[in-house]
């Protein structure tokens, strides 16, 4: 993105902020992350595909996305199997956040039961987010 579209991303969502928007619109961004993240997991066979890092690098160095998101990325991208040992760690304090959204603490859990590939049980709240 360039600096140009950066700035007017960032002004119109100044502006929504300030006119009272809803969350559901300034979390637009989120809902593509969570939607994304979801896609690559439900397909996860050991650990994520190259095209699979790419969108995670992606949703992970793009700050319009909430920490929480990024961080799921980051995870996701980490899988060799599971999640690693501090992936986990960051990931429970997702899942222990009330404030987290929904599908965030969803996407933490789903992460954190992985075993080479998701369960059954994994994939139908995976579809639920997509």
């Amino acid at each position: 993105m360039n600096k140009s579209a950066l700035i007017s991303k960032l002004t119109a969502l100044a502006l929504l902020l300030l006119l009272g928007a809803s969350p559901a619109l300034v979390q637009a961004d989120d809902a593509a992350a969570a939607r994304t993240i979801a896609s690559i997991l439900t397909n996860l066979n050991h650990f994520p595909s190259d095209e699979d890092k790419a969108a995670l690098m992606e949703i992970a160095g793009d700050s319009s996305n909430s920490e929480a998101y990024r961080t799921i990325a980051e995870a996701v991208q980490n899988i060799q199997h599971s999640a690693t040992d501090a992936d986990k760690a960051r990931l429970s304090d997702i899942i222990d956040n009330a404030n987290a959204p929904a599908d965030a603490r969803a996407l933490a859990e789903v992460i954190m039961g992985i075993s080479h590939v998701p369960s059954d049980t994994a994939k139908v709240r995976l579809a639920a987010i997509m």
